[in-house]
């Protein structure tokens, strides 16, 4: 009887453990319990201990929230590009969903998001949030900006934040006034972070997009990132802007008004074995920061302009923020620098959304952008086949002189040149026409690799079954059925037997595998990408085909007359 009431009360305890711990995971965070330990050492003066404790009036603003807080209040908001839910907890965004091509949620409590207002009575430390009323239960922005108002009060200071959304765009401003109400000057600390978890594969995926990939800010004109979420940094700077970033989707920070800085940092590398993570599980943070001096009875006030969606270049433009999208830089040699290829992609980018806004199909953008490069590029493809077909008219003589002076590189090298000489052939004219090109296919690569236009576009559509799309319903996703590589894979194979062959003949025979290899390389990319690179590779066989055919026509009419004669 003993053992049994033993097991039972250590059952009850464990259940007791497993309860507090799996079911109140936000009870160790509330910071409530430190402030009665600050006010302890107040009631008990005699002990000399109590000296320490004397620190606590630096931090005055921890005695308004002795206080009963008051329970969060939701307001939700609704606009056609976004259903929102804002927390009366510093007005931190508890919710947002993009309706951008299905739905994105932007925010994970706990994992991902904004961290409402967070204010330091003392302009140390970052702060805490602050607990504020809401005006309005409800927001609904369909035709005009609707604003959103939140105030509170902490420690003699009046704090007001109006929310303004708009119905046309996926920004938000954040008006900001602190009245100092005492009667002594204060220097105060307000800032804005939004923070993402660094390791996401312990993470459900509900939508892959958002979850941010690199730390990217603007400071003197320059853009820098930092790639790598994990990396320890601390950062305070004045700059433009700051983001978490995407390769489509994006959530920045952008004063507005002068006395804010730029901080970035990460914190937390600790596993969370509730999820599952063996692996560090830390955060990095995002934040605008401000710390005025606020004269007794005077005001300060700020502006700033929060930015969670997609990255469309013409809205990032109008917030100043397209230095976001990243198309990297063309290698070049060191001391030429490198070839900033937005300078070709933004182009090509913009081209491409004017011709979508014509044909209404990304896919047939794609096409026609595909053709107008193909036109824009012919005479010097036409330049470059003409040398191909010259070099492989010489390789004859050239077989023959290899044959000649095989034990003589530096005789077979000068009578090769004065081979080519007397025959007015530039070795190298069939390689640099091509490689006059090569910036500019990148160029498009790179616009269609980060062209957040294209995700969720269909091309040639017809349904789904089985659980497969049918046929291409996603150009920024694979190809669920593969037809579109093996075509590409096709088309290169037939490309390369009706280009002239040139050098080695057992060399060419092993580039003959290239299709192949190519076609298990773009079985996973994007197929918009795969659908360029298709209609490119046709489009290169039709302009093979059309410079064949007077060699054709000319052979054809030779035989004609010998017939007569």
């Amino acid at each position: 009887m003993e053992k049994r009431a033993i097991l039972a009360a250590v059952l009850m305890a464990a259940v007791f453990i497993v309860y507090q711990t799996f079911f109140f995971p936000e009870a160790p965070v509330a910071p409530k319990p430190p402030a009665p330990a600050a006010t302890q050492p107040i009631a008990p003066a005699p002990p000399v201990p109590s000296a320490p404790a004397a620190a606590a009036p630096a931090v005055p603003g921890t005695r308004a929230p002795q206080s009963p807080r008051p329970p969060q209040r939701l307001a939700p908001v609704e606009t056609p590009l976004y259903r929102d839910v804002v927390s009366s907890e510093g007005g931190k965004l508890q919710e947002l969903v993009l309706r951008y091509r299905g739905e994105k949620p932007m925010v994970i409590v706990g994992d991902l998001g904004p961290q409402g207002l967070l204010l330091s009575p003392d302009g140390n430390g970052p702060g805490d949030v602050i607990s504020m009323n809401l005006d309005k239960d409800v927001v609904t922005a369909t035709d005009k900006p609707v604003d959103l108002v939140l105030t509170g009060e902490s420690d003699g200071l009046k704090i007001r934040q109006t929310l303004r959304f708009h119905p046309g765009g996926y920004a938000i401003d954040a008006l900001l006034r602190v009245e100092n109400a005492s009667g002594a000057s204060r220097t105060i600390g307000l800032s804005l972070p939004w923070f993402t978890r660094q390791a996401w594969h312990a993470v459900p995926e509900k939508f892959q997009g958002q979850h941010p990939t690199e730390i990217v800010w603007a400071s003197h004109g320059s853009v820098n990132r930092i790639d790598d979420l994990g990396a320890a940094t601390s950062i305070v700077v004045d700059g433009d802007w700051v983001a978490l970033d995407s390769v489509w989707y994006l959530a920045a920070l952008v004063p507005r008004s002068p006395g804010f800085k730029l901080v970035i940092a990460t914190e937390g590398k600790v596993a969370d074995p509730k999820n599952g993570d063996r692996t560090p599980a830390g955060r990095a943070t995002v934040a605008l920061k401000a710390t005025p001096t606020i004269a007794p009875g005077q005001a300060w006030e700020g502006n700033v302009t929060l930015y969670a969606g997609p990255k469309e270049h013409e809205r990032l433009k109008a917030l100043g923020l397209e230095g976001t999208i990243n198309f990297g830089g063309f290698p070049l040699p060191r001391k030429w620098g490198g070839l900033p290829m937005e300078w070709l992609g933004v182009p090509i980018l913009l081209l491409m959304n004017w011709t979508y806004k014509h044909v209404g199909n990304y896919g047939v953008a794609i096409i026609l952008l595909t053709v107008v490069s193909k036109v824009l590029f012919y005479p010097l493809t036409v330049k470059s086949m003409r040398s191909m077909k010259a070099m492989q008219a010489l390789q004859p003589q050239v077989n023959a002189l290899r044959s000649k002076y095989q034990k003589d590189p530096q005789t077979l090298q000068r009578e090769t040149l004065a081979l080519y000489k007397k025959h007015r052939v530039n070795p190298m004219g069939g390689c640099l026409p091509m490689i006059a090109q090569v910036p500019i296919f990148y160029a498009l690569y790179l616009a269609l690799s980060v062209s957040v236009e294209l995700q969720n576009s269909p091309f040639l559509c017809f349904g789904r079954l089985f659980g497969v799309d049918l046929w291409i319903c996603d150009l920024a996703a694979h190809d669920p059925t593969y037809v579109l590589p093996v075509l590409m894979g096709i088309t290169m194979f037939v490309q390369q037997k009706l280009t002239p062959t040139m050098g080695d003949p057992r060399q060419a025979k092993m580039m003959l595998f290239m299709p192949i290899i190519f076609t298990f390389m773009f079985l996973n990319l994007p197929s918009g990408l795969v659908l360029y690179w298709t209609v490119s590779n046709v489009l290169q066989i039709l302009q093979q085909k059309l410079m064949d055919r007077p060699a054709r026509t000319r052979a054809t009419r030779e035989a004609k007359d010998a017939g007569r004669a």
